[in-house]
């Protein structure tokens, strides 16, 4: 990478003539004057922060709250600063010192460019196609931006950078499945602005691979809280830049299937996913381009019920002045869902929506076999384990849904070995087990049942086959609520033993009572047993054999 000051760089910044073609009378839609002013103090924050000594390697840089010179900071700032100065409501717009401040940041892009076109994640991925294909995005925008308003110095400002990491995303490759999507979407923008028969073909290329999108409207990664987003994200861009209506075919289909995945606090079930969003708390509001685009488009009640929780506060200037649509009405919201029981065999979960009530029962070999939601009360698990030869925590084998709920069911066993009396298995360097006789052979066998209330649930758990094993049942409840009705336990920290009657956990108004409790001892993190979750626990203990009903009432 070249970090020498080049003569168009020089040039911005000595003296920008900016012709600028402002917008005809106000924008239209849901672009409030709070909105511009907030974009306008998150702009202002950018611009203090960016690095403007022009004898410094990062000069043109906004440096992250580690310290780190990132292409991905500099881009939203491009992307923001374009939105300001085009915009005729912005304390920054057509303002002569915000070009030359992004003359100087796309001086650094431009700079941290390898020979192939792409940027550096600083945190993980280097010459990286995908995050290149992100920062486009932001870049992308802005010359779009550029281009609306026949503002030809900026367009010719952002072409050396976007034209060469389309090079760079027309032969890079990926690391996971979204990444198709995101640099579709980046070749498409760049395409709307500096054509190319190279960024089309590479877009064709990984489109004829099909969608990855499953009967039940997940993709690849089931990523509910984070990549879903950005797919959606993607081939709506895509769909939108090249006129390829079919590509929204899947973001649809992704859309309708998260209606039964949110809880009646707005956040989505994050049970199923195969990223790092996995058991972590999001909502829809990431998804707020792909609703509201296609609520405008396809006159979706249920999308628009889906987005009006998360505006204005995601409304994103730089998008609604790129994709005007966005400004017109909203369709009349039709109701979310909140009334099912629907299976997902190919997640292993079941979902159970009552009004206020949301529950997530696991059924696919997770030790964390229910989730509970009371509107802002959250039970996060219910586990538990014995001491059974240090590997007791209960992970059911079997499953099955009956009639009275849901059955669960794990063995195990464990025995002693005795000395090999065969001379031909001797020496006994190598490992022998198998061919020890096996004696004092110890089994244990774990049942569960779930079963649906008229105001909540019932959990019956039973452990028996070798007596006196210490058992303990954690009910994991999520920070920040009232909890009443335990006792505090030494250790570990945050955990309490409920010894009788009922625990009562309120967030607000909303409240979930359980019990009856039971407490034997206070061994409640038996060996063997996963680490105590995050948050209060509320244990209950005894011996094997151990049979105990819990009562989960759910109530506002």
């Amino acid at each position: 990478m070249s970090w020498t000051m080049n003569r168009r760089e020089v040039l911005a910044l000595g003296a920008a003539s900016i012709a600028s073609t402002a917008l005809a009378g106000q924008e239209k839609g849901p672009v409030t004057s709070s909105i511009i002013q907030e974009h306008d103090k998150r702009l202002k924050s950018m611009l203090s922060g960016q690095v403007t000594d022009l004898n410094s390697t990062w000069r043109g840089a906004i440096p992250d709250h580690v310290g780190l010179h990132t292409p991905q900071s500099v881009a939203r700032f491009l992307r923001d600063a374009a939105a300001a100065y085009f915009h005729p409501q912005s304390a920054y717009h057509a303002d002569k010192g915000v070009y030359e401040r992004m003359a100087l940041g796309v001086g650094f892009m431009e700079r941290s460019q390898s020979d192939d076109g792409n940027i550096d994640l600083l945190s993980t991925n280097f010459n990286s196609p995908p995050d290149t294909g992100f920062v486009v995005h932001s870049v992308g925008t802005a010359a779009r931006l550029a281009q609306m308003h026949d503002d030809g110095a900026m367009v010719s400002l952002l072409k050396p950078f976007l034209r060469k990491a389309g090079f760079g995303l027309a032969k890079g490759g990926v690391h996971t499945p979204n990444h198709r999507w995101v640099i579709c979407a980046a070749l498409a923008q760049i395409n709307g602005v500096y054509p190319d028969a190279r960024f089309i073909k590479r877009i064709d290329e990984w489109l004829a691979e099909g969608i990855d999108i499953d009967e039940e409207g997940q993709y690849t990664e089931r990523s509910t809280a984070g990549y879903n987003a950005v797919v959606n994200h993607a081939l709506v861009v895509t769909a939108h830049k090249l006129d390829r209506p079919a590509l929204l075919d899947p973001v649809r289909k992704n859309l309708d299937a998260m209606a039964y995945l949110l809880h009646p606090n707005g956040e989505v079930v994050t049970a199923i996913s195969r990223r790092q969003d996995l058991n972590t708390r999001g909502t829809m509001a990431n998804y707020w381009f792909p609703l509201r685009y296609m609520a405008i488009r396809d006159g979706n009640g249920l999308y628009a019920s889906m987005l009006k929780p998360h505006e204005p506060g995601r409304i994103e200037l730089a998008f609604m002045m790129e994709y005007p649509e966005l400004g017109q009405e909203l369709p009349k919201p039709a109701p979310i869902p909140q009334d099912y029981v629907k299976h997902y065999p190919a997640y292993g979960i079941t979902r159970i929506r009552r009004g206020r009530t949301s529950a997530t029962i696991m059924h696919d070999g997770r030790s964390r076999w229910i989730a509970m939601h009371r509107g802002e009360a959250v039970i996060n698990a219910v586990r538990f384990a014995c001491s059974f030869f240090g590997k007791g925590q209960f992970v059911p084998r079997e499953f099955e849904c009956r009639d009275d709920g849901y059955h669960f069911r794990q063995e195990l066993e464990a025995c002693y070995y005795q000395p090999i009396t065969d001379p031909s298995l001797l020496p006994i360097g190598a490992e022998l087990r198998s061919k020890r006789d096996r004696s004092e052979e110890c089994r244990m066998v774990y049942e569960g049942h779930i079963r649906e209330t008229s105001n909540g649930f019932e959990i019956a758990i039973s452990a028996y086959g070798t007596d006196g094993v210490p058992l303990a049942v954690e009910v994991n409840l999520r920070d920040g609520g009232e909890l009443n009705g335990v006792s505090p336990l030494p250790s570990p920290g945050d955990a309490y033993v409920l010894k009788e009657g009922f625990a009562e956990y309120r967030s607000g108004s909303d409240i979930i009572r359980f019990g009856p409790g039971h407490a034997e001892h206070a061994y409640v993190q038996v060996r063997g047993a996963e680490g105590k979750l995050p948050g209060p626990s509320v244990y209950l203990t005894g011996f094997t054999p151990f049979k105990r009903t819990l009562q989960f009432m759910l109530s506002s």
